[in-house]
């Protein structure tokens, strides 16, 4: 299993709905949906999201074209949420699209945090 941390979280809006899950993972899924929209082609990414009662469950969501995303910054942190290995995987498939882009930076500078807010 991949190795736990404590996470700061986002809640991403997706057709109509939305999923709470850590900002690595939420700015990785936005940068892949990017990369997918650029290259007009989808895939189907699993994700681990935070649901009622506190556990952690997995989230299916059909990037493409056509997907409107929107992230806003959720004031809680959890400890113990995996997401390196779905943070790498998400990084490599959009590198597999975007080989010639650089090498993304660990945080999205132009995506504010819940402290900017405060």
């Amino acid at each position: 299993m991949s190795a736990r941390m404590i996470a700061s979280m986002r809640r991403l809006h997706y057709t109509g709905g939305s999923v709470i899950t850590a900002d690595a993972v939420c700015k990785a899924t936005l940068r892949y949906a990017r990369a997918l929209a650029e290259d007009h082609t989808s895939d189907v990414v699993t994700i681990p999201v935070l649901v009622e009662g506190g556990t952690i469950a997995k989230a299916h969501l059909l990037l493409g074209p056509a997907s409107q995303l929107l992230d806003v910054p959720v004031g809680d942190a959890i400890d113990e949420f995996p997401s390196s290995e779905v943070v790498a995987d998400l990084e490599r498939r959009t590198l597999l699209l975007q080989p010639s882009r650089p090498e993304w930076p660990d945080e999205m500078e132009d995506v504010a945090t819940i402290d900017e807010y405060a």
